[in-house]
């Protein structure tokens, strides 16, 4: 399924995107879906035939992933897939307390009406009974993105996905054991709301919020023998 997941994120970029993006988001993919495991070998020359991808862009997505902390490289060893240290979680959630209110209040400022529709879909995509757990972190994932675009700062967004795919891979760890997390996830009605209404102060306090209780319920989940 995470393969597929993976070949569906390449397929799904334009055509103008470069190889090295579109290897780039493949990889990570297969990185966060724990198909490629923590600790795990980087096998360059698998991945060039499973993406149909050349040596030169596969490579150059390896070095992104590198410098964001989910490939590492050993001389004379090889490349190795980041291992897993809950402990970060405490750390990537300070940073993103620190940032995603800002996102969130720079979003009920800025974002278009179109942008504010698609903030709609969302939230009744939310309001939906019977969601699964991946279902449930689908979501999350495109909430989150989507209020880093309505923000329109790039850099900002940029560096909010670094530190959000940092935790969603701690979060797939816990997939079967995330129950709890749901409340947490539909805490996003009010950040929605509150964008979509325009109100940055209350989207700013929701989103805050938002992320110190996921590390709280995710820490919980990640504890529990």
């Amino acid at each position: 399924m995470a393969a597929a997941g993976a070949t569906r994120v390449l397929q799904s970029h334009q055509a103008g995107v470069s190889l090295a993006e579109k290897a780039y988001h493949a990889i990570r993919e297969l990185i966060v879906t724990l198909e490629l495991a923590p600790g795990a070998v980087i096998d360059e020359r698998a991945l060039i035939e499973r993406l149909s991808i050349g040596r030169t862009p596969v490579r150059e997505a390896l070095r992104r992933l590198a410098q964001e902390r989910l490939v590492e490289v050993y001389p004379r060893r090889g490349m190795f897939v980041t291992g897993v240290d809950v402990r970060e979680l405490a750390r990537i959630s300070e940073v993103r307390a620190a940032l995603e209110p800002e996102a969130a209040r720079l979003a009920a400022e800025r974002a278009t009406d179109p942008e504010r529709e698609e903030l709609t879909g969302l939230l009744h995509e939310l309001e939906a009974n019977g969601l699964g757990d991946r279902e449930l972190m689908s979501l999350d994932e495109r909430i989150h993105r989507a209020v880093y675009r309505c923000a329109h700062n790039d850099l900002l967004a940029a560096t909010l996905e670094q530190y959000y795919v940092l935790s969603l891979r701690i979060w797939m760890m816990a997939i079967d054991r995330a129950q709890e997390l749901d409340e947490a996830v539909h805490q996003h009605r009010d950040l929605l709301e509150a964008i979509g209404g325009g109100d940055g102060e209350h989207a700013a306090a929701t989103m805050r919020d938002h992320v110190q209780d996921f590390e709280q319920a995710m820490r919980r989940v990640l504890l529990t023998v």
